[in-house]
């Protein structure tokens, strides 16, 4: 009973990221779930109380799955990496959770704008940033921990910004925008990474 519950669950999980996709947030019901998948909104109850807690669980897969493509990241050799080498795989693991996750957009868009989802949005910056920190030290980065977090945040609001929007695109398009996002973060990195006193300080504070 447990393991055709958790499928059950999974199955609600799934729709409904197919659902975001085809119709929207604002659109999405537990009706409209419930009728993809041939059950009563009663039966639906039984596994999710609302719409809300069913966007609470796909988000929390969301991060599963983030938390994962970071930790492939850090399991690299990234002592012996350059910038380009280490840009590069992070954006191949990342860009891989952006493209699998259906309804990416709406998703994001529901951690942003639904205060019940705002808690995993929280712990999604954290996790990004707490994640980048330790790789510049690994990288060598001289500069103060601070500055570390403000790349970290520059950087997490440029990938996930930049990244939800190529899984809009196709093709060319879309190649074009990742190698610029690249060069972005490449840039930014370079021209940080050695700043061990920015603007002569100790350390600056940053979010």
């Amino acid at each position: 009973m447990q393991a055709r519950a958790r499928e059950r669950a999974r199955q609600i999980l799934e729709v409904t990221a197919r659902l975001l996709d085809k119709v929207g947030l604002d659109d999405l019901t537990t009706i409209l779930i419930a009728k993809e998948l041939g059950i009563s909104v009663g039966s639906l109850y039984h596994y999710f109380p609302n719409k809300h807690a069913i966007l609470y669980a796909l988000a929390e897969d969301w991060l599963a799955s983030m938390t994962a493509a970071l930790e492939e990241v850090s399991e690299s050799a990234l002592e012996e990496c350059t910038l380009d080498e280490f840009v590069e795989v992070l954006l191949d693991k990342l860009a891989k959770v952006y493209q699998e996750q259906e309804g990416v957009l709406p998703l994001v868009q529901a951690m942003w704008g639904i205060p019940e989802l705002s808690e995993i949005d929280e712990r999604h910056d954290q996790l990004v940033i707490t994640y980048l920190c330790k790789m510049f030290e690994r990288l060598g980065f001289a500069c103060p921990p601070n500055e570390k977090s403000r790349i970290a945040r520059l950087m997490l609001e440029t990938m996930h910004t930049v990244l939800v929007t190529i899984t809009q695109q196709q093709g060319h398009r879309a190649r074009r925008t990742r190698e610029d996002l690249h060069r972005m973060l490449l840039a930014v990195m370079d021209a940080r990474r050695a700043d061990a006193a920015p603007d002569g300080l100790d350390d600056i504070e940053a979010p």
